[in-house]
């Protein structure tokens, strides 16, 4: 066998020990954990994957995942030093996936580190700043909304119009509020304002409205305010998908490719063989949604009923942003494609040239890595739930038992709760938080 076969081999062999991040049949009993409530649970499930279904190259992914769901379960600390985890790892990721070696390109996405989708990296900030409000830590709960209004300045300029998801209204209005708890006026203005006109594109790209509640402060007179966080679902699961390209398209999409495997001896070399196909498969990622029921909920008073409202439609903002990813990068998903598909070609009719039984052994074996190579980067944040619902309700001072109602499509109650002693101070804000992924 020559030694490009065996490099082939090789290659194959790191796609298959490779991991590919959390399966979907994990994903759905991760689901199954947080529909009971049962997040102590969860997280052991996540600990006990650590290896198998995350491995090195995904640890980011298992900070991610491993903090949600201690944030869920109320274990705020732990969940923190979690996210904490993940920014840095985050943060060194991020430089080093601009730059990927000629070798990682041959093979697939899934051989790189995960680095995280930008809507992932505002939402961990997020995330982070309401572990220390529930911490009761505002001070540092202002330093993560001003680290998540740092970003997605530079995110804005860096994206531009041509992209909907440019900015995270739900970030900004949560940063508003926290920085207006901080006494800290003007940055308060600045994120809501940031947060309306972010909110006209959710209208118009992700199914979210503008919050009825404008201002990002009621004017509180004698009276307190309770702010309803209601996490629902569970965020979508990526899958590999395959489409077929045109065996002079995919020369076509090679030649213009500027890829350094492109221009290889071994390429050059591989064509100049005669190396012919009819047509390529390529693989790329989509979303399936994880199902649930849940679709709206409401926040239950002895005097009223307040309805949530869709704050953060993270389904359709990662769905929109994998369609942008998938478009730009697929010519370089054809070229991967083509050159692995030369190659592997080219070391077959080597390796028959010497002798037949050695041929068809190159055969199962080229055939084997392009197999395995060709599958699309299915990573994201699993644990993420598939919106973010709120509910601000005007209370005056004092302690209460809240109920919470959570309907199905048609408008039916199909669950509930109640949250118990919670405590309404005047003039200031309570928090509360409530999972939910049946």
């Amino acid at each position: 066998m020559n030694k490009l076969t065996t490099a082939l081999l090789c290659a194959a062999t790191v796609m298959l020990c490779a991991c590919a991040g959390p399966s979907r049949a994990y994903k759905t009993q991760l689901q199954g954990y947080i529909a009971a409530k049962n997040f102590d649970g969860a997280a052991k499930a996540v600990e006990a994957a650590k290896q198998k279904e995350y491995s090195k190259k995904n640890s980011l992914l298992y900070y991610l995942d491993h903090g949600t769901v201690l944030h869920d379960g109320g274990k705020y600390r732990d969940s923190e030093y979690d996210f904490d985890t993940a920014e840095r790892r985050m943060d060194e990721l991020y430089t080093k996936s601009l730059h990927r070696t000629a070798g990682t390109f041959l093979i697939n996405d899934n051989t790189t580190e995960y680095a995280g989708a930008p809507h992932e990296r505002a939402l961990l900030n997020v995330f982070r700043s309401l572990n220390y409000i529930f911490l009761g830590q505002l001070d540092d709960a202002a330093v993560e909304a001003r680290k998540v209004t740092f970003y997605l300045d530079h995110l804005r300029e860096a994206r531009g119009p041509s992209f909907n998801y440019k900015d995270d209204a739900f970030a900004q209005y949560l940063s508003a509020m926290i920085f207006e708890d901080a006494g800290k006026a003007d940055d308060a203005r600045i994120s809501l304002a940031n947060a309306m006109k972010s909110y006209e594109d959710y209208a118009a790209h992700f199914a979210t409205p503008v919050p009825a509640d404008g201002p990002a402060k009621r004017e509180y007179a004698s009276k307190g305010e309770v702010v309803f966080l209601h996490y629902n679902g569970m965020a979508p699961a990526k899958v590999s998908r395959t489409f077929q390209v045109a065996w002079d398209r995919a020369l076509l999409a090679v030649s213009q490719s500027n890829d350094s495997e492109a221009q290889g001896a071994n390429y050059k070399n591989a064509l100049m063989a005669g190396i012919t196909g009819n047509a390529i498969t390529v693989a790329y990622p989509e979303y399936e949604d994880m199902p649930f029921l849940i679709k709206s909920s409401e926040i239950e008073t002895s005097s009223s009923t307040v309805p949530t409202a869709l704050v953060e439609n993270i389904s359709a903002i990662a769905k929109d942003e994998l369609n942008n990813q998938v478009a730009a990068q697929r010519l370089r998903m054809i070229t991967r494609a083509t050159i692995k598909f030369v190659l592997a070609k080219y070391a077959q009719n080597t390796a028959k040239q010497k002798s037949a039984t050695l041929g068809f052994l190159a055969g199962l074996v080229v055939n084997a890595v392009t197999a395995a190579t060709e599958v699309a980067d299915t990573r994201s944040w699993a644990a993420l739930p598939a919106e973010i619902r709120m509910a601000r309700v005007m209370l005056p001072p004092g302690k209460y038992d809240l109920k919470v109602n959570f309907k199905d499509s048609f408008g039916n109650i199909i669950a509930g709760d109640i949250l118990k002693n919670v405590t309404v101070s005047r003039g200031k804000r309570t928090y509360l938080h409530y999972r939910t992924a049946q």
